[in-house]
């Protein structure tokens, strides 16, 4: 058999691996090396320059912002799509975030979504690349019957696990239920709990931040049928945003609000928990849930438009501490 490192066989790895589609382990019984062996076998083809990777970025960004914003709240990456008088703000946003996903992508493990029309956008923008047989794509909410169908988490996450040809996983859950009890009951499920489990130990997860009485937020209040005395002390909470329907104040505290017992979903402390959270919203109506979620260390990376990014650091929104995300 040639050596591992054999020009030839380098070469036929990398076209069979990044060319066809094939998976590492095709790849392995095809060129006669173990399945553990293709990825240092691939590292080589790059190192000796027969694969070159080039990324085309063809969105335009805002770099000066992008460097405001990471030193306003702290974040460890950030990504401006500048104003663009031809393209509207999502799809741009859902450019960049697709560009993102495919930078960061680990070779195995997991990676979660929650829903919405922007996460929606990051995934309609990711071209199929269905070599990505190591990963599982994970939902981090249960499924909405309240919004567009195709903003549905477990629609999002079958389709971009098909782009990315990795295995899935569902949530057979509603997003919203009527009363704590039921929540509790489907919590109970080892089905259903161990999704959400799984999702908390993602390499990363992509998520939609919501703004309190507009857009999706408004109708996910809409769902849980309140009583005035509920709706009140949600009204009371001070809740300004939410992530995967989980709501928080203006300094990214969880309220206490009957809005939390009737979400299936993972809860905001095992949301920070996760290595890396990529937060994706546009839209300056959304600054406060926004700034929010920065505040309480529930994001990592924003990927935003000017808009938003302008809004965050007006009138001193940076100025408040932001907690570390292992705390």
């Amino acid at each position: 058999m040639p050596s591992a490192r054999e020009p030839a066989l380098l070469a036929r790895a990398a076209r069979l691996y990044y060319v066809e589609g094939r998976s590492q382990a095709e790849v392995a019984a095809a060129i006669g090396v173990s399945r553990s062996n293709v990825s240092r076998v691939l590292a080589a083809a790059r190192e000796q320059g027969i694969v070159e990777i080039r990324i085309n970025d063809s969105f335009e960004r805002d770099l000066p912002l992008e460097q405001q914003l990471q030193r306003a709240y702290g974040l460890s990456e950030c990504r401006v799509a500048s104003r663009n008088d031809f393209q509207s703000p999502l799809l741009q946003i859902g450019g960049l975030g697709a560009a993102w996903v495919k930078e960061n992508l680990p070779d195995t493990g997991a990676i979660a979504v929650s829903w919405g029309s922007t996460v929606q956008a990051v995934v309609d923008a990711f071209e199929a690349e269905p070599i990505h047989t190591g990963l599982q794509v994970l939902p981090l909410i249960g499924g909405l019957s309240i919004v567009n169908a195709a903003a549905d988490g477990n629609v999002l996450v079958r389709s971009l696990a098909l782009k990315l040809g990795a295995r899935e996983a569902r949530l057979n859950a509603p997003a919203v239920v009527g009363s704590q009890e039921s929540r509790d009951t489907f919590l109970r499920e080892p089905s259903i709990s161990s999704v959400l489990d799984a999702a908390g130990a993602a390499e990363f997860a992509l998520v939609g931040i919501g703004g309190v009485g507009s857009g999706a937020s408004a109708a996910i209040i809409e769902a849980m049928q309140f009583t005035p005395d509920e709706l009140r002390q949600f009204q009371q909470s001070g809740a300004v945003g939410d992530c995967c329907t989980r709501f928080f104040d203006e300094r990214g505290r969880p309220v206490d609000s009957p809005a939390d017992g009737r979400v299936v979903s993972i809860d905001l402390d095992a949301l920070r928990r996760i290595k890396k959270v990529v937060g994706v919203a546009t839209g300056a109506n959304k600054a406060k849930g926004v700034r929010g979620a920065l505040l309480g260390g529930y994001i990592d990376v924003l990927i935003t438009d000017t808009a938003l990014a302008t809004a965050l650091l007006s009138s001193g929104q940076g100025s408040l501490p932001v907690p570390s995300r292992a705390e």
